[in-house]
């Protein structure tokens, strides 16, 4: 035996090799539903139905009516490096299955309890193995249809250390809703059906690629999308780009999301991760989309597969091109000629952004009406008129001497030591996005958006506070019902928060296969369409990976007074910049809205003074 030091090299046996291997190939219980439905698609099947139970932990099966495996070499089938898709090390070369190396079905079943059951039409009698921890246990001829069934029971159940690392139920189950939906998309013809613990959570008809998209995204968003197609191009583009097309669909610029999770890339059919082409797509949306909203878009690319090298990374989602500009260029280009010549113009909903029911009327033309008073997160209800920037001493409209706000001293200081704003009196607006004040000591420019948020987060969170021990927050029934589509791994995530989407003041029905009913939203929603609120809301949920309790809720209560806070670009009445600055002043933090942002910048007199050389 060789030494080298004090530790002896040695050849690891075939069940410690399989599961090193496992580490890389099936991170999670998705990983197993990838590789196993890749396996049914390259083995021809018409019809994948995938089982899963305890989000995947207890049971991951796949059935498929594939071409299935012979009796003879099934047994085969679950030794490292078997492989049906090639031969030698040429094939790599123009790889054209989705799987091809050999080490998926070792690697899985060296880390559960699998049962297979598979049967040829050449056969006249299916096979059934039983392998415990990759290790043959049992095998015995059975009945069964053509095609292959493989059953993955307590999955990591002898690696603890890799099973303790899986997330909460909801986010595995989030990712093999992902992972299915993508394969329906990549594959339109196939009919797939997805279950969680004995339930339908999606289903394709085996059509189209728009049918998949509707059972995705629903009717109304699949309507909406627009069918990528390239345009004329010169002789130069036909020889370079002769053996690159792209195909697909996507959204118009009025359907954005807050994150990239819409955009979905194919190449040759193979789900890919690509952040060059991710940008790709970003970019051909340039100046059609607000800053921070990302597209909807579901793309393939199409090219000759010597054109594409595939082996590049075990879970086969990373790819490298040999024209990785011309690929780049193709897609940019067909992306940005469809929403050039195909785009639709923009029509205005039927929900107004509005300030909020708390605010101040005005009569003012394009201004809505609101309550004449207004409830602050202190507890003081204050009549909006024409005190606001007086000093004390001074008379308001109404006659009445005005005395300084309740618990700020005249230096602007609160009686616990935090430093307030100062009064402020309102000059007007610039940009229909920041209000002009005087103070004391200058000029304020006030963010309405960033103080607004401000003003509805310090007014939600005293009332959450208030509400705890109770049922939940002040919510407001709709006149009628919304109903919201959500692609299944959103439904997935949304259902697992139910109850605290209720608490926050949503009520919410399930109303069909990834479909809600929307009964009622938080007070502060009232004037918010109930269906962009909850899409929102969701999709803030997207982001980062199963976070504390703690971190959903406040995450869910940003995003709820984001969407109810008046927008820049919106423009205000007098009156209504007046109750902004007045709730502003109470705030407990007036400095910063609830994600950081400024709300307001100071110009004192003598910066004044300096920039007109005065000084």
């Amino acid at each position: 035996m060789v030494k080298y030091g004090t530790m002896s090299i040695r050849i690891l046996s075939e069940q410690v090799a399989s599961q090193i291997a496992a580490g890389e190939v099936v991170e999670r219980p998705a990983s197993v539903v990838k590789e196993l439905v890749e396996n049914a698609i390259d083995a021809g099947a018409k019809t994948v139905n995938i089982d899963i139970r305890g989000g995947g932990r207890q049971l991951v099966q796949v059935a498929d009516d594939g071409l299935g495996i012979s009796s003879d070499e099934i047994e085969i089938a679950f030794k490292r490096h078997s492989t049906s898709k090639l031969a030698q090390v040429e094939d790599l070369e123009a790889i054209e299955t989705l799987g091809f190396r050999g080490e998926a079905l070792a690697a899985i079943s060296s880390v559960s309890q699998l049962t297979v059951v598979s049967r040829t039409q050449e056969d006249s009698a299916g096979t059934r193995l039983t392998l415990e921890a990759g290790v043959l246990a049992n095998r015995e001829s059975v009945g069964a249809p053509h095609g292959t069934v493989i059953a993955v029971a307590n999955l990591f159940y002898n690696v603890p250390a890799r099973l303790k690392f899986l997330k909460s139920v909801t986010t595995e189950r989030k990712h093999i809703d992902e992972i299915v939906t993508r394969y329906a998309m990549a594959y339109p013809g196939i009919r797939f059906r997805l279950t969680h613990d004995n339930r339908i959570t999606f289903q394709s008809s085996g059509g189209n690629l728009l049918d998949v998209l509707t059972s995705i995204y629903g009717s109304e968003t699949a309507k909406q999308l627009l069918e990528l197609r390239e345009q004329g191009r010169s002789s130069a583009e036909t020889d370079s780009r002769s053996s690159i097309r792209v195909s697909g669909f996507i959204g118009p610029p009025g359907l954005n999301w807050s994150n990239r999770n819409q955009i979905t890339l194919y190449v040759n059919g193979r789900w890919i991760k690509d952040n060059r082409l991710n940008y790709a797509v970003i970019q051909a949306y340039h100046t059609l989309l607000p800053v921070g909203r990302y597209p909807l878009a579901v793309a393939f690319v199409t090219t000759d597969p010597e054109n594409v090298d595939v082996n590049v990374h075990p879970a086969k989602t990373e790819v490298r091109f040999r024209q990785a500009n011309a690929v780049f260029g193709a897609l940019q280009r067909t992306v940005r000629q469809t929403l050039i010549s195909d785009s639709p113009i923009p029509h205005a909903t039927h929900f107004s952004s509005v300030i909020g029911q708390d605010w101040a009327g005005t009569t003012e033309r394009q201004a809505p009406i609101w309550q004449t008073e207004t409830a602050l997160p202190g507890g003081r209800d204050f009549a909006l008129d024409r005190r606001i920037g007086t000093q004390s001493g001074e008379v308001g409209s109404d006659g009445q001497q005005i005395e300084p706000v309740d618990g700020v001293s005249d230096d602007g200081l609160s009686n616990d030591g935090i430093k307030k704003l100062p009064i402020m009196r309102v000059v007007g607006q610039v940009g229909a996005s920041y209000i002009v004040t005087e103070g004391p000591d200058g000029l304020y420019l006030i963010d309405q958006h960033a103080a607004h948020e401000r003003v509805l987060y310090e007014k939600f969170m005293a009332d959450w506070e208030e509400k705890q021990d109770q049922e939940g927050m002040i919510s407001q029934g709709l006149v009628s019902g919304v109903t919201v589509q959500l692609s299944p791994a959103q439904s997935t995530l949304l259902e697992g928060h139910l109850h605290l989407m209720e608490r926050i003041g949503f009520q919410i029905e399930p109303f069909g296969p990834n479909a809600y009913m929307v009964r009622s939203v938080p007070a502060l929603l009232t004037k918010i369409d109930p269906a962009r609120a909850l899409l929102d809301v969701v999709e803030d949920m997207e982001r980062g990976d199963a976070p504390l309790q703690g971190k959903i809720e406040a995450r869910i209560i940003l995003r709820v007074c984001k969407s109810a806070a008046v927008k820049a670009g919106q423009s205000l009445g007098y009156q209504e910049m007046e109750a902004m600055i007045r709730q502003l002043e109470q705030c407990q933090n007036p400095h910063t809205c609830p994600h950081g942002r400024p709300t307001l910048i100071h110009l004192s007199a003598s910066q004044l003074a300096k920039e007109f050389g005065r000084t």
